[in-house]
This record gives structure tokens, sequence and C-alpha cells, in this order.
């Protein structure tokens, strides 16, 4: 039995009419997600302003996860989904990643959507943090990010980082991707900052729904930046 695969897509726009038709598909894009053969989860996702973790929202930028039971389905989904061509017709810029889940635990909208298989031998890395902050720790928990947003930029092995969201402020999510698991590691283990962070996070019991998910990355399409992130 394959592995489950796992895309997310970042598209960028650019121009008042392109940023405002992406907010508006937060909402309208839903139609064009139902009933499609082989999508068993998604989500569609605003992001933080810059690279890391942020409260700002950027505007230019909206993401896409989903997951398939199988490869070819999500390659027919990006290639000849109209969703995606609307995407591209209105973007600048768009990049895919094509994940498998080999560790998850956590729930995701009252469920873990990964199903992750025994661990995939390869270098590249790619993890899914994700969080329905408590309404009465917001003000606690957006305090303490900058500090945890900026440390990342240290990592010599970070690929790439970007703050994700259903909703600004309350249902945030980070994605990030790693030259290996090493460097990962490294920052979710050893960095004072975000240690300081999960710590809080247990004594004060800030989520109301969180998830942790790790992917091992196999193929990406697109550019992101004007630079293709992964060497596949």
């Amino acid at each position: 039995m394959q592995p489950p695969v796992v895309t997310l897509t970042l598209n960028r726009y650019r121009g008042f009419r392109n940023k405002f038709w992406a907010f508006q598909m937060m909402q309208f894009a839903h139609r064009y997600l139902k009933n499609i053969n082989g999508l068993t989860f998604y989500k569609l996702m605003g992001t933080g302003s810059g690279n890391g973790f942020k409260i700002s929202a950027d505007f230019s930028t909206y993401a896409l996860l989903t997951v398939w039971e199988n490869e070819q389905q999500a390659d027919d989904f990006l290639h000849n989904g109209k969703l995606h061509k609307l995407y591209r017709k209105r973007g600048i810029e768009q990049f895919t990643v094509y994940m498998h889940p080999i560790k998850s635990h956590g729930m995701w909208s009252k469920q873990n959507p990964f199903k992750p298989e025994a661990d995939i031998p390869g270098d590249y890395t790619a993890v899914i943090t994700r969080a329905t902050i408590a309404t009465r720790h917001l003000i606690r928990f957006w305090s303490y990010v900058p500090g945890t947003s900026k440390s990342l930029e240290k990592y010599d092995g970070l690929i790439y980082a970007k703050g994700v969201g259903e909703w600004p402020v309350k249902q945030m999510a980070t994605f990030s991707l790693w030259k290996d698991e090493k460097s990962m590691l490294a920052y979710a283990y050893k960095n004072q900052d975000h240690m300081r962070v999960v710590k809080k996070t247990r004594e004060l019991n800030w989520y109301a729904e969180e998830l942790f998910a790790r992917f091992r990355p196999f193929k990406s399409e697109g550019t992101w930046g004007g630079e293709k992130l992964l060497p596949f």
C-alpha cells in the first residue's frame, strides 16, 4: 500500500485586484475542492508577512495544503484541476512540494489527516506545526513569537519557513523546509527561544488543538523567489 501524498502549494500575487481575488478565494475555492477523487483532506490558508512566523498578514501569498491517496491524483489536480489553472492565471509564481508523512501527532479539525508510514529514508525534511490558540492566551502567546521566529534565521540547514493559517491570530501553523533532519532537530530541541515556547505551552495549556507533523519531500514543481528550493 502506498503512503499518502501531501502537497503544499504557495501562490504569489501582484496588484490589488489579484490580491483581493486571492483573498476571496479563501472562501470561494471550497467549491473546487469538493468530491475530488483521492482527496482526503485540505486546508486553504493565508500567510504571515516575511519568512518565519509573524502576526502581520502577507496579502500577496496564499497556501493550499492537500492530502491524497496517491501521487497520480495529486499530479492530476495540480496540472489539470480548474482551481490551479485559476491560481496560475492570476498569480505570478507558484511552488508545490510533494511529501510523504513520516511522523504526526495531534489533531487538526478533530482528526489526524496525515496517517504517517514508517520512516522513509532521505535527508530533506519538512515540518508542519499547527495550533488553535485558546482565546484567553492569545496576547501571551504572541508575545513569545518574535524571538522564536527570529531565531530561525540562525540555522544554515533551513531552506524556507513561512507562517500559514486558516484564520489570522487564532488558528496558526508553520511550514518549514530543511536540508536535513539534523538541522531541524537542532532547532526543535536545542534552540532556547523555541524550547521556552514549548515549555510555556505545556505549563499554560495555550492550545485548544494542536498538531506536529514531519514529512519527507520527494518532488517539487515551480520556483519561489525566482529560485528552485529543492533539487528534485
